[in-house]
């Protein structure tokens, strides 16, 4: 793989300490495995869950962290299964941005159904990405304002998918990458109480891959129409025609 440093930092926002793994942590594993520097933003500690006290599962997050390659930081917006869709939220998250100055930001889908907390956090890191545009944002003034190359959103299950916009199939199949992603997964054993999360998301990386003739794929979904200077830059399509 190419080195992608020239592209800008990754910046990956999760609402709850194991989403950008089950949801995208090969994404991550790649992206770091190429050169790339990646930071990831944890909205909450799990506290509302089932499994694992905040304590723990802050642990976990950080090892998994490590795992692939990625800094982390967390932040509070409220607590886990309390998310609200705040002018202060945003500007908060715009600020994260603007800090970071990423080429690409990843986050949760905005799909309806799922964890509410996934819906909420999508739009609001959306919203952020274009007010970290805005110069005369007085909350903000001391930040250089930053615009972002692509957002993308993250499906953390199957049923939050997008079915509205494209999808652009990220092949995950380095065996080191799958390596380093189910090693992360698998740093989240308090929530592996539940199901074995790690086989379902593998498996579902495997079916997509298969259907481009991959080993592994995740799939993104573009916020915005992607732009490229010419049709010689793009990848193949999923199917071989």
């Amino acid at each position: 793989m190419k080195p992608t440093t020239d592209a800008g930092p990754l910046l990956a926002f999760g609402a709850h300490p194991d989403d950008i793994e089950f949801g995208c942590g090969g994404v991550i594993a790649a992206e770091a495995k190429a050169g790339r520097k990646v930071h990831l933003v944890v909205c909450s500690r799990g506290e509302a869950g089932t499994n694992g006290t905040p304590v723990l599962r802050t642990r976990e997050a950080k090892r998994a962290a490590a795992l692939l390659g990625a800094s982390i930081e967390f932040i509070d917006l409220g607590g886990d299964a309390h998310f609200e869709e705040r002018a202060g939220h945003v500007i908060r998250l715009a600020g994260l941005i603007r800090r970071h100055r990423p080429g690409t930001v990843l986050a949760t889908s905005t799909v309806e159904n799922q964890h509410p907390d996934h819906v909420k956090l999508g739009r609001m890191v959306r919203d952020a990405a274009r007010l970290a545009r805005f110069g005369g944002l007085k909350e903000l003034l001391r930040l250089k304002p930053h615009a972002i190359g692509q957002m993308f959103f993250y499906a953390v299950s199957p049923d939050a998918e997008p079915v509205d916009l494209g999808r652009v199939l990220v092949d995950v199949s380095d065996p080191a990458v799958v390596a380093a992603w189910t090693a992360a997964m698998e740093a989240h054993a308090s929530q592996m109480r539940t199901r074995n999360y790690a086989e379902l998301v593998l498996t579902r990386a495997r079916l997509n891959g298969l259907r481009a003739g991959l080993a592994h794929a995740i799939p993104l979904f573009p916020a915005d129409a992607l732009v490229v200077d010419s049709l010689a830059t793009l990848g193949r399509a999923a199917r071989r025609f």
